[in-house]
């Protein structure tokens, strides 16, 4: 990973999981940011925004903006959601380059894991390669 500050948000969204030990309150967190996503443009909702290897629905698009990228996301399941917002939060307003290069060693630094059935914890990974696949695009035009 590059420098600690360059990823502010998604350390602060780490550190707050890290920070609370009971993993119900892990969960309501999750829950939470779910209900706060935006609710996207339908357009996203198309075969190459679908995140594969999830059990749920998921979508999720980049916008490529003065350097930066902006998501948006979609998911029919509130946990999805939540994890999806995470990632979105996290990575809003990154470069393709930082997106990129993000280890996705902080998944287990959230101590989610112990609280996501494989499935979902498999999901959540899914979703950040996802996104760091439309960023290396961005990357290469």
């Amino acid at each position: 990973m590059e420098k600690k500050e360059t990823y502010t948000e998604l350390n602060k969204l780490v550190e707050k999981l890290k920070n609370a030990e009971d993993p119900k309150r892990k969960y309501e967190f999750i829950l939470w940011l779910g209900k706060k996503l935006k609710v996207p443009n339908n357009s996203i909702l198309i075969p190459e925004n679908k995140v594969q290897g999830c059990v749920s629905e998921v979508f999720v698009k980049a916008s490529f903006q003065e350097g930066k990228l902006y998501w948006e996301g979609y998911s029919d399941a509130l946990i999805t959601k939540g994890l999806l917002a995470f990632l979105i939060n996290g990575m809003n307003e990154l470069t393709p380059k930082q997106v990129v290069n993000i280890n996705n060693k902080f998944i287990e630094d959230t101590g989610l894991k112990a609280s996501l059935t494989p499935s979902r914890s498999n999901g959540f990974l899914n979703i950040l390669l996802k996104m760091q696949s439309q960023a290396n695009d961005f990357l290469s035009k």
